[in-house]
């Protein structure tokens, strides 16, 4: 069985309110992100995963991506963690990701 994961529920998993405006986001994001339907429905799931390594995932508002981030006050083992964990998820779906300089941020670009 195959369930979709809608914009509006994407907000909702990732703690956002829905919004005329974050719905537009959402939808600009996902049509900017390649091959966005086919890793879609493990982002709930890797969210739940970096919140244990103090990460999160978020919308962008400088890009139209998503954001993979850590909280500033990530403590040197959560953040080895963290970072193993990302890599490790977009190796696995076979993800591009851009790192921001000098950041623990990186922006979810798409499929490889």
């Amino acid at each position: 069985m195959h369930l979709e994961l809608t914009p509006e529920a994407l907000l909702v998993q990732l703690g956002y309110h829905e919004t005329k405006q974050t719905c537009k986001q959402m939808n600009a994001i996902i049509a900017n992100t390649e091959g966005f339907e086919r890793f879609a429905m493990h982002i709930p799931s890797f969210n739940d995963a970096l919140a244990v390594e103090k990460g999160f995932i978020a919308m962008s508002n400088s890009e139209a991506y998503l954001k993979i981030k850590c909280n500033e006050d990530i403590s040197a083992d959560n953040l080895s963690a963290f970072t193993t964990l990302v890599l490790h998820w977009a190796e696995k779906y076979k993800l591009n990701l851009k790192q921001l300089e000098h950041k623990n941020t990186y922006y979810l670009i798409g499929l490889n």
